[in-house]
Protein backbone atom coordinates (compact mmCIF):
# COMPACT_ATOMS: atom_id res chain seq x y z
CA UNK A 1 0.00 0.00 0.00
CA UNK A 2 1.45 3.39 -1.01
CA UNK A 3 1.90 5.79 1.87
CA UNK A 4 1.02 9.40 1.13
CA UNK A 5 3.42 12.14 2.12
CA UNK A 6 2.26 14.63 4.79
CA UNK A 7 2.01 17.34 2.10
CA UNK A 8 -0.18 15.14 -0.09
CA UNK A 9 -2.43 14.30 2.88
CA UNK A 10 -2.93 18.01 3.56
CA UNK A 11 -3.81 18.70 -0.09
CA UNK A 12 -6.42 15.92 -0.39
CA UNK A 13 -9.28 17.79 1.36
CA UNK A 14 -8.67 20.82 -0.88
CA UNK A 15 -8.59 18.69 -4.02
CA UNK A 16 -11.83 17.00 -2.99
CA UNK A 17 -13.53 20.34 -2.39
CA UNK A 18 -12.44 21.67 -5.77
CA UNK A 19 -13.65 18.51 -7.52
CA UNK A 20 -17.08 18.83 -5.90
CA UNK A 21 -17.32 22.51 -6.84
CA UNK A 22 -16.57 21.59 -10.45
CA UNK A 23 -19.64 19.34 -10.67
CA UNK A 24 -22.45 20.69 -12.81
CA UNK A 25 -24.79 22.86 -10.77
CA UNK A 26 -28.56 23.00 -11.30
CA UNK A 27 -29.70 25.65 -13.78
CA UNK A 28 -31.20 28.81 -12.29
CA UNK A 29 -33.00 31.65 -14.05
CA UNK A 30 -34.84 34.80 -13.06
CA UNK A 31 -38.21 35.01 -14.79
CA UNK A 32 -40.55 38.02 -15.00
CA UNK A 33 -43.95 37.79 -16.71
CA UNK A 34 -46.88 40.11 -17.39
CA UNK A 35 -49.93 38.56 -18.95
CA UNK A 36 -53.58 38.85 -19.94
CA UNK A 37 -53.67 35.73 -22.07
CA UNK A 38 -57.01 34.36 -23.25
CA UNK A 39 -57.94 30.78 -22.35
CA UNK A 40 -55.91 28.35 -24.47
CA UNK A 41 -58.85 26.34 -25.78
CA UNK A 42 -59.35 27.17 -29.45
CA UNK A 43 -56.68 29.89 -29.42
CA UNK A 44 -54.14 29.56 -32.22
CA UNK A 45 -50.69 31.07 -32.65
CA UNK A 46 -47.76 31.60 -34.97
CA UNK A 47 -44.17 32.36 -33.96
CA UNK A 48 -41.93 35.00 -35.50
CA UNK A 49 -38.56 36.55 -34.54
CA UNK A 50 -38.58 39.97 -32.91
CA UNK A 51 -35.26 40.54 -34.65
CA UNK A 52 -36.08 40.33 -38.33
CA UNK A 53 -32.48 39.32 -39.09
CA UNK A 54 -33.27 35.93 -37.54
CA UNK A 55 -36.14 35.27 -39.95
CA UNK A 56 -35.58 32.07 -41.92
CA UNK A 57 -32.54 31.08 -39.82
CA UNK A 58 -32.07 27.49 -38.72
CA UNK A 59 -30.98 28.54 -35.24
CA UNK A 60 -34.13 30.58 -34.69
CA UNK A 61 -36.27 27.74 -36.09
CA UNK A 62 -34.71 25.39 -33.54
CA UNK A 63 -35.57 27.62 -30.57
CA UNK A 64 -38.99 28.52 -32.00
CA UNK A 65 -39.81 24.82 -32.19
CA UNK A 66 -39.12 24.51 -28.45
CA UNK A 67 -41.55 27.36 -27.77
CA UNK A 68 -44.11 25.79 -30.13
CA UNK A 69 -43.97 22.52 -28.19
CA UNK A 70 -44.41 24.34 -24.87
CA UNK A 71 -47.43 26.32 -26.14
CA UNK A 72 -49.08 23.19 -27.51
CA UNK A 73 -48.47 21.44 -24.18
CA UNK A 74 -50.18 24.42 -22.48
CA UNK A 75 -53.28 23.88 -24.65
CA UNK A 76 -52.76 26.37 -27.49
CA UNK A 77 -52.94 25.37 -31.14
CA UNK A 78 -50.52 26.15 -33.95
CA UNK A 79 -52.21 28.05 -36.76
CA UNK A 80 -51.90 26.97 -40.38
CA UNK A 81 -50.86 30.50 -41.37
CA UNK A 82 -50.26 33.94 -39.88
CA UNK A 83 -53.61 35.16 -41.24
CA UNK A 84 -55.45 32.34 -39.45
CA UNK A 85 -53.72 32.86 -36.09
CA UNK A 86 -55.31 34.49 -33.07
CA UNK A 87 -51.94 35.28 -31.51
CA UNK A 88 -48.48 36.17 -32.79
CA UNK A 89 -45.58 35.07 -30.60
CA UNK A 90 -42.47 37.22 -30.97
CA UNK A 91 -39.33 35.47 -29.74
CA UNK A 92 -35.90 36.95 -29.08
CA UNK A 93 -32.67 35.76 -27.42
CA UNK A 94 -29.20 37.19 -26.87
CA UNK A 95 -26.05 36.83 -24.81
CA UNK A 96 -24.08 39.77 -23.42
CA UNK A 97 -20.42 40.59 -23.90
CA UNK A 98 -18.15 38.89 -21.34
CA UNK A 99 -17.75 40.54 -17.95
CA UNK A 100 -14.88 39.81 -15.56
CA UNK A 101 -15.72 39.30 -11.88
CA UNK A 102 -13.09 39.00 -9.16
CA UNK A 103 -13.82 36.38 -6.50
CA UNK A 104 -11.94 34.68 -3.67
CA UNK A 105 -11.96 31.29 -1.99
CA UNK A 106 -10.07 29.67 0.89
CA UNK A 107 -6.68 28.38 -0.22
CA UNK A 108 -3.84 26.42 1.33
CA UNK A 109 -0.64 28.36 1.98
CA UNK A 110 2.75 27.08 3.06
CA UNK A 111 4.95 28.66 5.73
CA UNK A 112 8.72 28.62 6.30
CA UNK A 113 10.99 26.56 8.45
CA UNK A 114 10.38 26.75 12.18
CA UNK A 115 10.42 24.75 15.40
CA UNK A 116 7.81 22.09 15.96
CA UNK A 117 6.91 19.06 18.03
CA UNK A 118 7.77 15.65 16.58
CA UNK A 119 6.64 12.12 17.07
CA UNK A 120 8.37 8.78 17.11
CA UNK A 121 9.56 6.51 19.84
CA UNK A 122 10.12 9.63 21.89
CA UNK A 123 8.52 13.03 21.81
CA UNK A 124 10.81 15.94 21.12
CA UNK A 125 11.28 19.19 19.31
CA UNK A 126 12.60 19.63 15.81
CA UNK A 127 12.71 22.13 12.98
CA UNK A 128 9.85 21.78 10.54
CA UNK A 129 8.31 23.50 7.52
CA UNK A 130 5.68 26.04 8.60
CA UNK A 131 6.59 25.91 12.24
CA UNK A 132 5.13 22.51 13.03
CA UNK A 133 5.66 18.98 11.97
CA UNK A 134 7.06 15.62 12.86
CA UNK A 135 10.30 14.74 14.56
CA UNK A 136 11.50 11.19 14.87
CA UNK A 137 12.84 11.05 18.38
CA UNK A 138 12.70 14.83 18.38
CA UNK A 139 15.19 15.07 15.53
CA UNK A 140 13.28 15.79 12.27
CA UNK A 141 10.82 18.51 11.37
CA UNK A 142 7.89 18.16 8.97
CA UNK A 143 5.47 19.98 6.68
CA UNK A 144 3.20 22.70 7.94
CA UNK A 145 1.04 25.47 6.61
CA UNK A 146 -2.09 27.53 6.96
CA UNK A 147 -5.15 28.80 5.10
CA UNK A 148 -5.37 31.99 3.10
CA UNK A 149 -7.63 33.38 0.36
CA UNK A 150 -6.99 32.71 -3.32
CA UNK A 151 -8.14 35.61 -5.52
CA UNK A 152 -9.16 34.74 -9.06
CA UNK A 153 -11.17 36.14 -11.99
CA UNK A 154 -14.34 34.60 -13.46
CA UNK A 155 -15.82 35.44 -16.87
CA UNK A 156 -19.61 35.83 -16.74
CA UNK A 157 -22.25 36.22 -19.44
CA UNK A 158 -25.87 37.37 -19.16
CA UNK A 159 -28.16 35.35 -21.41
CA UNK A 160 -31.77 36.38 -21.99
CA UNK A 161 -34.82 34.89 -23.70
CA UNK A 162 -37.63 37.40 -24.24
CA UNK A 163 -41.12 36.59 -25.49
CA UNK A 164 -44.04 38.85 -26.40
CA UNK A 165 -47.46 37.64 -27.51
CA UNK A 166 -49.76 40.00 -29.40
CA UNK A 167 -53.47 39.57 -30.01
CA UNK A 168 -53.90 39.81 -33.76
CA UNK A 169 -57.42 41.23 -33.64
CA UNK A 170 -56.24 44.57 -32.19
CA UNK A 171 -52.42 44.17 -32.09
CA UNK A 172 -52.44 44.49 -28.30
CA UNK A 173 -49.86 42.75 -26.14
CA UNK A 174 -51.32 39.99 -23.95
CA UNK A 175 -48.05 38.49 -22.68
CA UNK A 176 -44.56 39.85 -22.03
CA UNK A 177 -41.96 37.57 -20.46
CA UNK A 178 -38.25 37.62 -19.82
CA UNK A 179 -36.02 34.79 -18.54
CA UNK A 180 -32.37 35.48 -17.82
CA UNK A 181 -29.39 33.73 -16.27
CA UNK A 182 -25.79 34.53 -15.43
CA UNK A 183 -23.19 31.87 -16.17
CA UNK A 184 -19.59 31.37 -17.31
CA UNK A 185 -20.82 30.03 -20.66
CA UNK A 186 -22.06 31.80 -23.79
CA UNK A 187 -23.25 28.57 -25.42
CA UNK A 188 -26.72 29.54 -26.68
CA UNK A 189 -27.52 26.00 -27.84
CA UNK A 190 -27.39 24.92 -24.19
CA UNK A 191 -28.65 28.06 -22.48
CA UNK A 192 -31.66 29.00 -24.65
CA UNK A 193 -33.47 25.64 -24.21
CA UNK A 194 -33.02 25.93 -20.43
CA UNK A 195 -34.32 29.50 -20.45
CA UNK A 196 -37.35 28.42 -22.50
CA UNK A 197 -38.03 25.73 -19.88
CA UNK A 198 -37.79 28.38 -17.15
CA UNK A 199 -40.11 30.73 -19.07
CA UNK A 200 -42.78 28.04 -19.36
CA UNK A 201 -42.53 26.76 -15.80
CA UNK A 202 -46.00 27.44 -14.31
CA UNK A 203 -46.88 29.26 -17.54
CA UNK A 204 -48.32 31.86 -17.97
CA UNK A 205 -47.59 32.76 -14.34
CA UNK A 206 -48.95 35.52 -12.14
CA UNK A 207 -48.87 38.87 -13.89
CA UNK A 208 -46.24 41.22 -12.50
CA UNK A 209 -44.45 38.54 -10.46
CA UNK A 210 -40.73 37.83 -10.72
CA UNK A 211 -39.66 34.33 -9.73
CA UNK A 212 -36.47 32.32 -9.50
CA UNK A 213 -36.76 29.00 -11.32
CA UNK A 214 -34.26 26.26 -10.50
CA UNK A 215 -33.97 22.77 -12.02
CA UNK A 216 -31.49 20.12 -13.12
CA UNK A 217 -31.50 19.74 -16.93
CA UNK A 218 -30.14 16.21 -16.49
CA UNK A 219 -33.26 15.25 -14.50
CA UNK A 220 -36.25 16.27 -16.65
CA UNK A 221 -38.64 14.15 -14.56
CA UNK A 222 -37.95 16.26 -11.45
CA UNK A 223 -40.20 19.32 -11.27
CA UNK A 224 -38.44 22.72 -11.11
CA UNK A 225 -38.57 24.71 -7.91
CA UNK A 226 -40.10 28.17 -8.13
CA UNK A 227 -39.57 30.89 -5.53
CA UNK A 228 -40.72 34.53 -5.65
CA UNK A 229 -38.00 37.14 -5.82
CA UNK A 230 -38.46 39.53 -2.93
Amino acid sequence: MTKLSPKTQLLLPLATALALSACAAPFEARVARFQQLPPPSGTSFVIEPRDKENAGGLEFATYANLVRQKLIAAGYQEAASADAASLTVQLDYNVSAPREKVQSRPGLGWGGWGPGLGWGPYWGRGWGWGGWGGGFGGGWGGWGGGWNNDVYSVTNYNTVVAMRINRNADKQSVFEGRAETVSNSNNLTRLVPNLVTAMFTNFPGSSGETVRVRFDPAKPDVAPTVKPVR
